[in-house]
């Protein structure tokens, strides 16, 4: 019965830890170091990773077709901009057939670049080819 308790015990700590992300960003892009400290914030433990030239990261992680200024690496998704934590979470908690999500250019009104303004972010999903491929969620 101990030997139960131990292993409920185990599964009730390892949910309870956070979600590791790595973001690739500019080093001078300060809007992408205010995303990371709104990331942590909501219980993510964030590794940033300075690139001076963001492109080829965005063509090997497929994040190019729909780009904004930093990428993550969370679990086996990708998420590029300045994408809300309720569709990440949706996605990870669903776990999609999908490459990511996106939160093209860098809208004055989401996460890390200002006040949010509810009802007016569109994150797109994007598909295993790299492409947007439709609405992931409305905010």
């Amino acid at each position: 019965m101990v030997a139960g308790f131990g292993a409920l015990f185990s599964v009730v700590a390892q949910a309870n830890q956070p979600v590791e992300v790595t973001m690739h960003k500019d080093p001078f892009c300060g809007c992408c170091t205010e995303y990371a400290h709104y990331l942590e914030e909501n219980g993510y433990k964030v590794t940033l990773i300075d690139h001076y030239n963001m492109l080829p990261v965005k063509q090997k992680l497929g994040t190019h077709k729909a780009a904004s200024c930093h990428t993550l690496e969370i679990e086996n998704y990708v998420v590029e901009g300045h994408v809300p934590v309720a569709a990440i979470e949706r996605m990870l908690k669903e776990q999609p057939d999908i490459k990511g999500i996106a939160l093209p250019g860098m809208p004055i009104n989401s996460p890390g670049m200002g006040p949010e303004q509810k009802g007016s972010l569109r994150v797109l999903k994007l598909d295993h080819s790299s492409n947007p491929s439709g609405l992931y969620m409305h905010l």
